[in-house]
């Protein structure tokens, strides 16, 4: 009997030291994610600030034209905001995110960090274009209303016991019928349809923030190699990171002062 009880208490002691590695190593995965996706957005703050900073001038001297709201462009700024270019700007953060998702399996680590850098900077790129519309200091604003709402909703994901499967796939369907409402206000131009694509933008990414963080915490294996672990952790970022833009920017019509 003594055997039995010994034997008993050598299982549960494995059992609880085997779940504290699972629970180390899960902390570690998602502090990656995390980290990887900070990195992401401080990529982009970056670029975005510099690329306005390169596009506009305050010197009349080396203005090349000025806007309705006087915002004076530099030679950049008239390429990249009032040219064919700017389709390319704003479609080029778009071609990468499906090339990552769709050669990451057969990418190194570093290769595919490279490559969400890269992401990352070209989004900077297309999202300079809002300081000519918004104010600086909203912008500041929605980006700290963000961090504290995606941080909320995240650690709702994380620690839930509530399978949100369901809702994911029903947000994923809304994503697809966001970007067409989007398409086809290009040509309204409807204010009260735009207003409610923003409103739904805010619904949809905010459930799948919460939504997007279990699937990773899910995904993660502690029988993963480096190499998986790594790719796992790059996707996760991406995924995280494009929540949060896309919160930022639907936030953004509601909280941001127009210049």
């Amino acid at each position: 009997m003594a055997d039995l009880r010994n034997y008993q208490t050598h299982v549960a002691n494995a059992g609880t030291r085997a779940d504290g590695v699972i629970d180390e190593g899960l902390r570690a995965y998602m502090l990656k994610v995390y980290n990887l996706m900070a990195l992401g957005l401080a990529i982009t703050g970056v670029a975005a600030l510099a690329t306005m900073m390169m596009a506009t001038t305050n010197d009349p001297a080396t203005a090349v034209a000025t806007l309705a709201n006087g915002k004076m462009l530099t030679s950049l700024g008239v390429a990249l905001y009032g040219s064919p270019l700017k389709w390319v700007v704003m479609l080029a953060p778009l071609g990468m995110v499906f090339f990552l998702s769709a050669r990451i399996q057969s990418m190194s680590v570093s290769g595919a960090q490279t490559a969400f850098w890269v992401f990352a900077g070209l989004m900077g790129l297309s999202l300079s274009s809002i300081f000519l519309v918004f104010t600086a200091q909203s912008i500041t604003q929605t980006f700290f209303v963000t961090a504290a709402a995606f941080g909320a909703l995240s650690l709702f994901g994380y620690t839930t016991k509530r399978d949100l499967t369901g809702m994911g796939t029903f947000l994923v369907m809304g994503v697809f019928g966001l970007i067409i409402a989007m398409v086809v206000n290009i040509f309204l131009a409807s204010p009260a349809l735009q207003f409610a694509i923003s409103a739904i933008g805010v619904l949809i990414f905010s459930g799948l923030t919460a939504y997007d963080t279990q699937k990773i915490k899910e995904m993660y294996f502690d029988g993963d190699d480096v190499l998986v672990s790594g790719r796992k952790a790059i996707m996760g970022a991406l995924t995280l990171y494009l929540d949060f833009i896309n919160l930022f920017t639907f936030l953004l019509q509601f909280l941001g002062n127009r210049e």
